[in-house]
């Protein structure tokens, strides 16, 4: 009996969902590594440290055949490399230590609102109404969240939280100003360049900011690092990409609406973080608006 292959839509969507999930248990990870006493200065320079091969594998890999970078290049590779993975993954990180997993995710989730008003601020591009009232609904989302947990775990809480949205200020930026790097040299050679710079930036941050004696770990920090580097942050990039190519990245994008979700179920399952209707009720609103706000406009008859 012939089992007929799954078609390519059934195709991309797994992978974009098996990509959303991978990328969401990265928040997982990490407090799960903050339990053994390391710092987010250490623990990221692991993390990129680990990672650091296959991205220059994958930057290598996209450029072959293709015309050199020029210096104009390079600088805008540095400065998005900076910008959009080193800085944007320390306060993340730096961030985590004081929120819940699950908001951590609901903030970064805004990620596409966040563009969308660097480009009215930086570009004058029009906002629809449309668009306006889907921002508002996902920002009431995620104030209700951090309203709970404000209350549970004091100002610690709003320290987090302003880390974790300059966090993913940051990563805007770097979308917003991508674009013209993408069309010249590929997404996937853009995106090993500009990890491979911020894996170096990690590096020296470390060695500057801490002593040698901080990288001796325990041996379970080392593998959930190992961890991350490779199943929360290169498998997700491929998984992704490789959805991309089958579906496009407006339902990509649609279908990664499952990672805070995931998020938080491991965060209740794994990290025994509070599930409540107050969550519950901001996690919808979040995830409505971002729907509303990627959601192609209806067209014209």
């Amino acid at each position: 009996m012939q089992v007929e292959a799954p078609s390519k839509l059934t195709m991309g969507l797994m992978l974009a969902a098996a990509g959303s999930m991978a990328f969401s248990g990265k928040a997982i990870i990490v407090k799960l590594a903050y339990r053994h006493g390391v710092d987010a200065v250490t623990l990221l320079m692991l993390r990129m440290l680990f990672a650091l091969p296959f991205f220059l594998l994958m930057a290598w890999w996209a450029g072959r055949g293709k015309a050199p970078l020029t210096r104009a290049d390079w600088l805008g590779v540095v400065g998005l490399g900076f910008c959009g993975y080193y800085l944007s993954s320390f306060l993340d990180f730096w961030g985590l230590e004081f929120i819940t997993a699950s908001l951590e995710r609901l903030i970064l989730y805004l990620n596409p609102t966040l563009v969308l008003l660097l480009g009215w601020m930086l570009f004058k591009k029009r906002i629809t109404q449309r668009q306006g009232v889907a921002m508002a609904i996902s920002y009431s989302g995620v104030l209700l969240v951090f309203g709970h947990e404000l209350g549970l775990a004091g100002p610690h809480a709003a320290w987090g939280a302003l880390l974790v949205f300059l966090s993913a200020v940051t990563y805007a930026v770097y979308l917003t100003y991508s674009g013209q790097l993408v069309q010249r040299l590929g997404a996937l050679r853009l995106a090993g360049l500009a990890t491979s710079v911020a894996c170096f930036f990690c590096i020296v941050q470390f060695a500057f900011l801490q002593p040698m004696t901080a990288v001796q770990v325990p041996e379970a920090v080392l593998w959930l690092s190992f961890l991350n580097a490779t199943v929360c942050t290169v498998l997700p990039v491929l998984l992704v990409m490789m959805a991309i190519e089958r579906i496009g990245p407006g339902l990509t994008a649609q279908t990664g609406m499952i990672g805070p979700m995931s998020t938080l179920m491991m965060g209740v399952w794994i990290l025994g973080e509070p599930f409540n209707m107050w969550i519950i009720a901001g996690t919808v609103l979040v995830l409505g608006g971002v729907f509303r706000v990627t959601r192609p406009s209806d067209r014209q008859p």
